[in-house]
């Protein structure tokens, strides 16, 4: 199985060329191929990387330091390192600290990744501040207790139940839209951030008011922050016990949390028992046992799906504002889809399937700019990936960030073109794009749960408040900052534009 197609395919170390992807210290790497002198016949072919072959070729990455090894790059730059790291191979060696790190780049080996999680891969322990605010919840859990749990909490977020929440995800945004008027000055990030936090407090916890949301909202924003610095920085090769003032600062914030979840369960126990949010759906959930969740794997769950399902679509309709500003032409497209589709009525979720322009908008925002912007698994005795074993005990790494803009597999990778997410008269799509080089929700049996609640509500809430009105968005360019989320650097500014 080749690497890498192309006309410079041969320059790299033949050496290199393995039984099996043995991690070694980086050195200096021959000069790698890169990625944009991959050929069209591969790229048309869906190969270049991975496809067909009977070997993988593995390169160096940048060469480390003693102790840290790459750690320094990447805590640096981590969307940078990770491109860096694609433009040398699609399987590329590396060290975080002192443990072996492969980075793999290609979608077909991606896929394996996703898909063999459980059987060949585990779950690598992300560390404290990780496992401080989502404690042991669907998304940390493993094994047996993970499957139960998922059979648990998935019945909540079936498509059947989302269309429940859809009505008060339009709702929110229509009462925001009415608060707005032209001329007026914004920031979209704390709007979205506001918006998403009411839809997210009324869906899955059942209350109401906008006191709930920004109490709860606060402190995650806080103990996110500080999570993304730690992940990508000396926090991420300390023990657990020794103390931080970023880890101190996660837990003063998770206690916010737990005490706010904890007052809000309580309130449903008490009462009648028979409401329409996620939280009293997983208060009845019984496993085949009969047993339920337990007080703390009910505040586990319910911070990981508020996370999904605020998190990640606020960061969603930021990025999404900030391209259609820039994007004059396709901000035209999108609303006159949205005249045409709904008329005079707002949005709702029998909507949502005719909105295909919008979801093109949705999906392409994702694909430049993916909330969860890398995934990682940790290899186990007789890991694979290619044909080729892996070694046990390596920590394998794969980016959104990076694979979604790989020019092999998109035209213009650097373009916001909703376009090629479109198919044809003739049924065909815009880009025949491979399987896994998107994957803003991960994929395989750990796929996001909440991905279906998070793109019918941006597709509703970006419909609702474009049918009303065009954002400005300051011109200055606005850089991603990876934290749990990807999330923009600063306030994102705009003026509140009445269409006509």
């Amino acid at each position: 199985m080749a690497t890498q197609a192309g006309p410079d395919a041969g320059t790299r170390d033949e050496g290199q060329r393995a039984e099996g992807l043995e991690a070694t210290e980086a050195t200096e790497p021959t000069e790698p191929t890169k990625v944009s002198e991959v050929s069209e016949s591969a790229k048309a072919s869906g190969g270049g990387a991975a496809g067909g072959g009977s070997s993988v070729v593995v390169v160096d990455g940048p060469r480390g330091v003693p102790l840290l090894g790459n750690l320094p790059a990447f805590g640096k730059d981590p969307l940078a390192f990770f491109e860096q790291l694609r433009e040398r191979g699609d399987f590329v060696r590396w060290r975080f600290g002192r443990g072996p790190a492969l980075f793999i780049a290609h979608p077909e080996n991606i896929g394996e990744l996703l898909t063999e999680v459980e059987r060949t891969f585990d779950q690598p322990d992300l560390g404290i501040a990780f496992r401080t605010l989502l404690g042991n919840g669907v998304v940390v859990s493993k094994g047996a207790d993970w499957r139960r749990k998922r059979s648990l909490v998935q019945p909540s977020v079936r498509p059947k139940q989302v269309r429940s929440y859809a009505a008060t995800m339009a709702e929110c945004a229509v009462a925001l839209a009415d608060r707005w008027k032209d001329g007026q000055r914004v920031d979209i990030k704390k709007e979205m951030a506001a918006l998403t936090q009411l839809v997210a407090v009324r869906t899955i916890f059942g209350v109401d008011t906008a006191a709930d949301a920004e109490s709860i909202g606060r402190a995650m924003d806080i103990a996110q922050k500080e999570i993304g610095a730690e992940f990508s920085g000396i926090g991420a090769l300390l023990p657990d016990w020794v103390p931080t003032p970023g880890r101190a600062r996660i837990k003063k914030a998770t206690a916010v949390i737990d005490a706010e979840v904890s007052r809000v369960v309580s309130r449903h126990r008490d009462g009648d028992g028979d409401r329409p949010d996620l939280l009293s759906r997983l208060l009845a959930a019984r496993d085949e046992t009969g047993a339920s969740l337990s007080d703390q794997e009910i505040r586990d769950e319910t911070v990981t799906l508020y996370i999904g399902g605020h998190e990640t679509t606020s960061s969603t309709l930021v990025w999404a504002w900030y391209l259609l500003s820039r994007n004059p032409g396709v901000r035209d497209a999108l609303t006159e889809e949205l005249d045409r589709v709904l008329a005079d009525h707002e949005p709702g979720y029998d909507d949502y399937a005719s909105l295909t322009y919008t979801q093109a908008v949705v999906k392409e925002t994702l694909r430049l700019y993916p909330t969860i912007w890398l995934l990682t698994g940790i290899a186990k005795e007789g890991a694979t990936l290619g044909g080729t074993p892996v070694p046990a005990g390596t920590r394998v790494w794969s980016s959104q960030w990076a694979t979604h803009r790989d020019p092999r597999w998109y035209g213009d990778p650097e373009a916001f073109r909703p376009e090629r997410w479109l198919t044809g008269e003739d049924g065909e799509p815009a880009e025949q794009i491979p399987e896994y080089a998107w994957y803003p929700f991960g994929g395989g049996p750990r796929v996001c749960l909440g991905t279906r609640f998070a793109l019918v509500e941006a597709v509703l809430v970006l419909a609702v408040l474009a049918r009303r009105f065009h954002l400005d968005v300051t011109t200055e360019e606005i850089r991603p900052v990876p934290s749990l989320t990807l999330q923009p650097d600063r306030d994102v500014l705009a003026t509140v534009r009445t269409r006509n």
